[in-house]
């Protein structure tokens, strides 16, 4: 009535050994270290931006230049530990120096700052949770400030 299947099932096939597969550990590093990465390259828009505007001011809605400075690299050490010691590429910063593409890189900075942390805890990464939750922190501070402003 029915005829035989011939072919070879799919399921069968993806468990094939030559199929490559990583470990949960090793994809929650590779996410990790996009996250961070993301991070960077935020965190390195925002350095360009306060270094454009004086140093930026302390304390202020415009991020200290020198401590977004020392983040960066402290956000690309830990790139580079997960990666095997690769350093991630830097990009170059934007023209662009509205004070509305500011408020959004540090919305922005703050969302991947708070994907990161989800990412690190999963992983059990204390370096990596006490490095993105201080950024968490910084990036906050300038968003509760513009909105206590506009209150």
């Amino acid at each position: 009535m029915y005829e035989p299947i011939r072919t070879k099932s799919v399921h069968t096939m993806a468990a094939a050994p030559e199929v490559p597969h990583r470990s949960r550990e090793e994809e929650l590093d590779i996410r990790l270290a996009g996250q961070l990465t993301a991070l960077l390259t935020v965190t390195d828009e925002l350095h360009a931006r306060a270094t454009r505007d004086a140093g930026g001011t302390p304390g202020g809605g415009t991020p200290d230049g020198a401590a977004l400075a020392a983040a960066a690299e402290r956000i690309a050490e830990q790139v580079a530990r997960l990666s095997g010691g690769h350093y991630p590429l830097r990009a170059e910063p934007s023209d662009d120096s509205s004070p509305s593409r500011t408020q959004a890189l540090q919305q922005r900075a703050h969302t991947l700052a708070g994907n990161a942390l989800a990412v690190a805890t999963s992983r059990g990464d204390a370096a990596a949770m006490a490095l993105t939750a201080e950024r968490m922190e910084a990036h906050a501070a300038p968003l509760r400030d513009r909105d206590l402003a506009t209150a």
